[in-house]
């Protein structure tokens, strides 16, 4: 990705800690570049100034060119070792946007009402409904309950991981809180549920799998009981929630949308779609591949 670079000279106007200052005769740097699909200004993170007071000047100055230029929005990725940087941006009207490990995203609207899209607004989880063919369901207890109730059996499942497919994220989460391998077979059904953590909202899906194995290995930091459960007895027995028995019996009742991949918008390591069964021609949409470098 190509960034631009330009240099201006003469007098350049500043605020800073409710301060105006002139820094006159010097070289003032427009920070580097480049545009975004949104008519906004991404600036290099790797080229920022380590030193506070330059990138200031040099901050202000790209401002006025900016802004001169017709740009609407700025999108300004400071890195955790460059963070004393951070106070100068919200002096000169830059809001929070998001953080990650080692880095704050923050933005400033050069005209009002430009868009700046927000940052993610969900988090996603998966539970497995694991049930060998003699209706056996594969069970935990966490250690803890939520908000404060005591925990009762309930799937195995967890949060994705970045970049991770759903299959393999239930695949991954049953045998490590269980031990059990099990391969993924289809979406059953999800549930979407608001103000869930930070104001960020939720989506649970439900997958369905078919055990490789029996044998339990319970993950113990997390869990504090694994077995396997007559499923009959799980969906009528009174100390199992109802939104558990609900997600095992559309598992049960329902042959789901399972994986598959349509061609035309990149490649199955970065999309997946899941479709009714029935649609899977091989032609408009074709299974989803077993081995991803196989594919082409």
């Amino acid at each position: 990705m190509e960034y631009a670079k330009r240099r201006l000279s003469g007098a350049v106007s500043g605020r800073s800690t409710g301060r105006r200052r002139v820094m006159r005769g010097r070289m003032a740097e427009i920070l580097e570049f480049r545009a975004n699909q949104f008519n906004g200004v991404v600036i290099a993170p790797a080229e920022l100034p380590t030193d506070a007071e330059e990138f200031d000047e040099n901050l202000a100055a790209s401002i006025d060119q900016w802004s001169s230029d017709g740009y609407l929005t700025i999108w300004l990725e400071i890195p955790k070792v460059k963070s004393a940087l951070i106070p100068k941006a919200i002096d000169r009207g830059f809001d929070f946007h998001h953080t990650g490990d080692d880095y704050i995203l923050l933005t400033k609207r050069l005209v009002e009402g430009s868009n700046i899209p927000p940052f993610a607004t969900h988090y996603i989880g998966i539970g497995g409904v694991v049930l060998t063919p003699e209706r056996d369901l594969l069970v935990v207890r966490e250690k803890f309950g939520v908000g404060g109730r005591e925990p009762t059996l309930k799937l195995p499942g967890g949060a994705l991981l970045a970049g991770e497919h759903l299959g393999r994220a239930v695949e991954r989460e049953v045998l490590e809180e269980t031990g059990v391998k099990a391969e993924f077979e289809s979406i059953a059904c999800f549930r979407q549920w608001h103000g869930y953590r930070y104001g960020k909202s939720d989506i649970y899906f439900v997958g369905k799998l078919r055990p490789l194995s029996k044998e339990i290995v319970m993950q113990t930091s997390e869990i504090q009981e694994c077995l396997w459960m007559p499923v009959d007895d799980f969906i009528g027995s009174e100390n199992i929630s109802n939104f558990n028995k609900q997600i095992v019996r559309a598992a049960l009742e329902s042959d789901g949308i399972v994986q598959s991949f349509i061609e035309g918008f990149g490649g199955p390591d970065t999309r997946e779609y899941f479709m009714p069964k029935h649609l899977i021609d091989g032609s408009g949409v074709v299974p989803f591949p077993s081995d991803l470098a196989s594919f082409s």
